[in-house]
Order: structure tokens, then sequence, then C-alpha cells
């Protein structure tokens, strides 16, 4: 059976067993062990679904996950970033959007919709990648017509041919001086493209997908758009022309049916505040209209064939990841059918201190590395010392524990507040070395801390 993902994980996503999986994840989200087994053995199960013949492959459905926790805990990050290790169309949504009234323009067929454009999206930029050497050397080209003039063709005598062989030598020295920048100052005209939208009504309760189709089907010549001459430099002609070259380079019907094929085997839609729509059959005022939208889910999650403007695309074999806080309902509350898609549950624990102390420090785009990056833009060089690290994080469990528990959030509000002089006064700073120390992260925050009506304000 074919293997749906990119070339260029194949090799590497198949050799990741559940184990190294689960490590590549501990790079960035530090800590809920059982989420990312969940998840790995999730994306180990897809790759082995791959290598089946196509009659059992069609039958083995993705096991669906329902993450519990409460917020700011990693849930839409481990989603995102398995999403990522596989380089599978991915997209998040959330799932008390379609509880408004008349779903404010959005069904829930709109998820399927959206993962089908990141999938051409990410179809495209890898053909893009195999035409880009082609599509530089024809804008090149066209660009050199544009600044030299072909010679107008004559007799086949001897003068004709030292002509060409003139035009040749000057044709080559211009493509040396293009390419060394010396003639980045010219200006040429460019037959460029007009890509002004004509002004549309769309006709209220119909979906816009089919709008677009079907004026396209109608009118094509309204949508193709007219071409103008525009003086543009040396530069920004060849970059326009190279994107030109690129578009003709690319078969979008091939890179259609392609992406089409990868959402439906690889796709993962994470489905974020699941617990909002969830409520006891028969309740009376909004709990009705959840249970709505969940019937509306259903379907999706179950397996059916959605209508997109790039072909039928069937969500049988998409992975839903769905999680939520539960905090007032019970996963339990969900409507039977909705919870019978999601036969794998893991719960995800509250982040305490030495959780924010590792969540500081261990991840490769950790907080404070980031934060001493920024400073580094200024010269500054920004240290901070182990014990301003666990004051960081004891001042961020005090604060979730006496207001709101939101989780790893809460150190973006305290670190923020903690350098605020500093990256206010930082491009005037004499000294550009700082260190901050834990004596320092008392004097910037602990009087916030302290007074809890601040606190609830300000961090």
């Amino acid at each position: 059976m074919a293997i749906f993902l990119p070339e260029a994980t194949q090799t590497s996503t198949e050799s990741l067993t559940p184990r190294q999986i689960v490590a590549e994840l501990d790079k960035y989200v530090i800590g809920q062990t059982a989420a990312k087994r969940a998840v790995a053995i999730a994306l180990r199960n897809r790759m082995r679904r791959q290598k089946l013949s196509p009659e059992l492959a069609e039958e083995i459905a993705p096991k669906n996950i329902l993450m519990i926790g409460p917020t700011g805990v990693g849930k839409t990050e481990i989603a995102r970033r398995l999403a990522r290790l596989a380089q599978s169309p991915f997209v998040k949504v959330e799932a008390s959007k379609f509880t408004e009234v008349g779903y404010v323009g959005r069904d829930v067929e709109s998820m399927v919709r959206d993962l089908v454009e990141l999938g051409i999206d990410m179809v495209r930029e890898e053909r893009l990648e195999e035409v880009r050497s082609k599509a530089a050397a024809n804008a090149e080209d066209r660009l050199l017509d544009l600044l030299l003039p072909p010679t107008r063709p004559v007799a086949p005598d001897e003068d004709a041919i030292a002509a060409r062989d003139q035009h040749q030598r000057t044709r080559d020295r211009f493509r040396e001086q293009l390419r060394a920048g010396q003639l980045d100052g010219r200006i040429v005209e460019v037959d460029a493209r007009d890509k002004s939208f004509p002004s549309l009504e769309i006709i209220a309760g119909s979906s816009i997908e089919e709008v677009d189709i079907n004026l396209k089907d109608m009118l094509p010549g309204l949508f193709q758009g007219k071409t103008k001459k525009r003086r543009m430099k040396v530069p920004e002609a060849l970059e326009y022309l190279t994107q030109e070259e690129e578009t003709k380079l690319i078969d979008m019907d091939s890179v259609a049916r392609t992406a089409v094929e990868r959402v439906e085997q690889a796709g993962i839609i994470f489905i974020d505040e699941i617990d909002k729509i969830s409520g006891r059959e028969g309740s009376h005022g909004p709990d009705v209209s959840r249970e709505g939208v969940q019937r509306d889910i259903l379907p999706i999650v179950e397996g059916t064939t959605v209508n997109t403007k790039y072909g039928m695309v069937k969500t049988d074999h998409i992975l839903f990841i769905a999680a939520g806080a539960f905090h007032v309902s019970k996963p339990s509350d969900l409507i039977p059918e909705l919870q019978g898609r999601f036969p794998i549950r893991v719960e995800l624990e509250a982040l305490g201190r030495d959780e924010f102390v590792r969540i500081l420090t261990e991840p490769r785009s950790a907080l404070v590395k980031q934060y001493m990056a920024l400073m580094d833009t200024e010269g500054i060089s920004l240290t901070f010392t182990d014990g301003a690290i666990h004051k960081i994080a004891d001042f961020a469990t005090r604060v979730n524990e006496r207001t709101e528990n939101i989780g790893a959030r809460r150190l973006h509000t305290v670190m923020e507040k903690l350098l605020d002089e500093i990256s206010f006064e930082g491009p005037d700073l004499a000294d550009k070395q700082v260190t901050i120390d834990d004596e320092y992260v008392e004097k910037m925050l602990a009087d916030i801390v302290k007074n809890e009506d601040l606190s609830r304000y300000i961090l």
C-alpha cells in the first residue's frame, strides 16, 4: 500500500518507535507521559496501517483520543508537535465556535475544508522546492529578454551569425551583472496580472465554497484577472517573474489530488473545548444547542464525505484528538455515540512548582531562552540564576493556587512583569550585563503576589 506521508518523513517517522516519539515530544512538552504515550501509539498505528493490504487497511479505523485536563497543561502543544513530527496536515478548532446562533457562517464541515486548505499549502510548498531552481532560471531568462530584447531574425549569412554571437556575448555579460547585483537600480516594465477580485454579495444560507465553485463555472473570464504594465526595479521584477514561473511549473490538479489523499490518510483534527458542548440530554436552554452541535460533529468523527472545492474528502481515517478541562461537566455528559468515537482517554495532570522550573529551562524553546535571545538583539547579555528561576516558579504556583489556575500560561504573565523595566530600558542601558537573581525577582514581584486583588489584574 502507498505511503501517504511526504517522502522526506517516511524514513524518519517510520523508524521512530513509540518510545522515541515520546522522547521527541519531551523536547518541547514537560511531563504528561500518559498523553504522550497515547499519541505516540496513535501515530505508530497509523504507520503500521499503511503497511497492510488495502482491503484490511480500509477496515482499521483510527483510535481517536480524548484529553482531559485543566487549561495550560500542554494538550494543544502535544497534538501540534505530533503533527509537526509526522508532517501531517493539522488544524485546531474550538468546539464552542459551533454553538453560536446560526453557527455565524461556520458549520462543522468547515474544519475539514480548513484541513484540506492546509494540505494544499503543504503539498504546494513541497512541489515549489522541486521546481524552484528551474523557475529561477526561467525567470532570469525572461528578465534578460526585458533588459536586452532579442535581435530580429535576418538572412543566415556571415553578418547574421556574427550579430547573433555578439548578442549572445552581450546577454552573457548582462547575466553576470544581474547575478552580481549591478543591475538592481534599473527599472523594467513587466506584464503583471491584476489580482483585484470582483466585489460579490454572498447569498445568505450558501457556503462560500459552493458560491465560489458556481461562479467560476458560470463566469470563467471574470476570475482570470487582466494584465497591465507595471514598472518595477530589477530585484522586484525577478521575484515576481520567479513566482509566475513557479505557478506555471506546478500542476495544481496533481497538488489537489495529493493533498486530498494526504488529508484523508494522515490528517489530524484537534477539537478543543469539547467540554463546552457537553450537556445532559433533555436539558433546557443553551444545552440543547450544545447537544445539536455534538450530533453535527458525530458524522465527521464517525466517517463521512465532505464536499470541498478540491473534491470529495472522506473523514474515515482522519485522526481526531479532542480536549477539554471538564471542570463543570464530565466526559460521560457527551452523547453516547460521540463518547464511543473517542476510545482512548488520557488525563493530564495539573502543573506544579517543579514542572514550572523544568518548563522555564528544559525545552528547546524554553521561556528563559526566548527572553535571553530577545535581549541579545539589543546587545544585552541576560542571565538567570538558579535561585531566580525557582523563585519565578514559586510565584507562578502561588498565583495559580490563589486565583485561577491557568497552568504554564501564568509563567508568561509573570515573566513579562518581571522583565518589564529591562525590556523598556534595554536600548539605553549603559551596563549590558544583566543578571536576574532571586533578590531582583522578589523586588519586582513580591508586592504584587502578596496583594491578591492586584495579582488578579496584573498576573
